[in-house]
């Protein structure tokens, strides 16, 4: 064998060891991101099995000649602790932006964004139309109906 089948021979097994270490490098890096994934995943579902909430209580107050003051009492009966902007109304089936409700308390305290386990988040919100039925979810996607709004 001479020097030209040598150096070839070398030549590709440098190619063939530089390529692996591509592969490796690349197959590393991907499963290190779906371990990743998957251990973000878990969290959300251990936070959504932890959570709950309960609609404690939907009333209203007003007439058709004005306008409906709707009260809402919402308890965190879970074991999270949950954000009030993250906390979606659908009042007769429509959405109602956070920013629009009059009140948003958590046990008396409307400067918090915090409500934890325990807690009874209050929210009021003025509309034109009769309330019937209100359904509350929260960031996790775990909800609550109460379809019998009272005067």
């Amino acid at each position: 064998m001479g020097f030209g089948v040598s150096g070839s021979a070398a030549i590709i097994f440098l190619g063939v060891l530089v390529c692996t270490g591509t592969l490796y490098t690349a197959a590393a890096g991907s499963a290190e991101q779906l371990t990743d994934a998957r251990h973000a995943n878990d969290e959300r579902i251990l936070e959504q099995r932890n959570t709950d909430i309960d609609v404690a209580s939907a009333t209203y107050t007003g007439n058709e000649s004005t306008s409906y003051t709707v009260n809402f009492q919402i308890e965190n009966t879970g074991a999270t602790t949950l954000s009030v902007n993250d906390t979606s109304v659908l009042l007769n089936n429509e959405y109602v932006d956070p920013s629009q409700f009059d009140v948003a308390e958590v046990d008396d305290d409307g400067t918090t964004d915090v409500w934890a386990p325990g807690q009874t988040l209050h929210l009021q919100y003025m509309t034109d139309e009769k309330p019937e039925t209100v359904k509350v979810v929260t960031a996790y996607g775990v909800s609550d109906t109460n379809a019998t709004v009272v005067n």
